[in-house]
């Protein structure tokens, strides 16, 4: 048997950065409602965060590769067995949960029904961020496959399968338009895809697995190309920015357009995505911090699977308090907004995986598939 490899803070702090940026994206969609909404503000919260969430499966992806053997054989049976605990129950869990809270404040038990369940469940549209975990059980099922590409990797492969990616990306968000078909049922298996199509996300996850199987290269290249790597990422930010605001200015775009065209699917969002991987990963490996600021990104990585899953509860209720007391959205209530989303969830988070720990264990198994350990 395999020794366990070093742990690597870097993914953890990764892991809490890509919530961070998760949740910017989402508060952004309640600023820029305001139709004085300031676009530097908005490119904050819903441009520069663009890396967030293809993140996560690049984070994913090298969990699952870092301590896998990719010459042994692979037990699938197993592997499967694992990640329904770990990512499917947590998926059950909060789709019924919010669909429960949606049955109870519109008052509409209807949603319980177990077809229209099946419906949400399928699409990961229970919750607006629960699309996430269905494209990771996706990648889980398809695993072999991800095996046999990451062994058989060159630099010629990655090129093309970026290529690839670049173009089927930009067909299907710029170019795919699903909405004239009159079958429902393929209608919303195309209007959905970006909720269960793994193909969208298929390079960064490959990428992830194989800077995990050759981790020790990887972490010679981040320290020898530090500068570099720097001077990408800000090239590659002021390409996503540069789009951005070209959509704006030249295109005549409203905000919430520029946001919905320049986002990380789009040739510069893909761009900019790898740049912030890499620029991440090297600053969380090389930089020397204190171990304060260590114990906060620790801290975040460490429950930012829950305050994930759990942030719009706390949208919702602030947005409510909001409207009843008639308060409008600006720039710096939407940054206290923001603040108080990120706090009330990481306490949340804290709060039910110590209150899990301490006297019902189920909890934290049904809500981030973690079990106890057996004494």
């Amino acid at each position: 048997m395999a020794l366990k490899k070093p742990r690597i803070n870097a993914i953890e702090y990764m892991r809490g950065i890509s919530m961070l940026g998760v949740i910017g994206i989402h508060v952004g969609s309640q600023y820029i409602i305001n139709t004085n909404a300031n676009i530097q503000l908005i490119a904050v919260f819903e441009i520069m965060t663009r890396f967030s969430v293809p993140i996560f499966f690049f984070i994913s992806a090298f969990g699952l590769f870092y301590n896998l053997d990719i010459n042994a054989k692979f037990d699938y049976s197993q592997f499967m067995k694992k990640r329904f605990k770990t990512v499917l129950v947590p998926y059950f869990v909060w789709s019924f949960f919010y669909t429960a809270l949606y049955a109870v404040r519109y008052n509409d038990p209807s949603v319980l029904n177990p077809f229209h369940m099946v419906y949400l469940l399928f699409f990961g549209i229970a919750s607006y961020q629960l699309y996430f975990m269905v494209i990771l059980i996706w990648f889980y099922l398809f695993m072999p496959l991800w095996i046999y590409m990451v062994k058989h990797s060159s630099r010629k492969s990655f090129f093309l399968l970026l290529l690839a990616q670049i173009v089927f990306d930009y067909y299907s968000s710029f170019i795919m338009n699903p909405y004239g078909i009159i079958n429902p049922l393929i209608k919303d298996l195309l209007v959905y895809r970006l909720n269960y199509w793994v193909v969208h996300y298929v390079f960064i996850f490959i990428l992830g697995g194989f800077l995990a199987v050759h981790f020790e290269k990887f972490r010679a290249f981040m320290k020898e190309r530090r500068k570099f790597i720097r001077m990408f990422f800000i090239a590659s930010l002021a390409g996503l920015l540069g789009y951005y605001y070209y959509c704006i200015f030249a295109e005549g775009y409203t905000a919430l357009e520029a946001i919905n065209t320049a986002h990380q699917l789009s040739p510069a969002g893909m761009i900019y995505t790898i740049g912030a991987v890499i620029f991440l990963f090297s600053e969380f490996c090389n930089c020397r911090y204190p171990e304060s600021v260590k114990s906060f990104f620790s801290l975040l990585g460490q429950h930012s699977y829950f305050a994930y899953l759990c942030h719009p509860i706390f949208i919702s209720v602030l947005a409510a308090v909001m409207v009843k007391l008639n308060l409008v959205m600006t720039a710096v209530s939407s940054m206290i907004f923001y603040a108080a989303v990120v706090f009330l969830s990481i306490i949340a988070a804290v709060f039910c995986r110590c209150f899990s720990e301490k006297y019902c264990p189920y909890i934290n198994f049904l809500t981030i598939g973690i079990y106890p350990k057996h004494k």
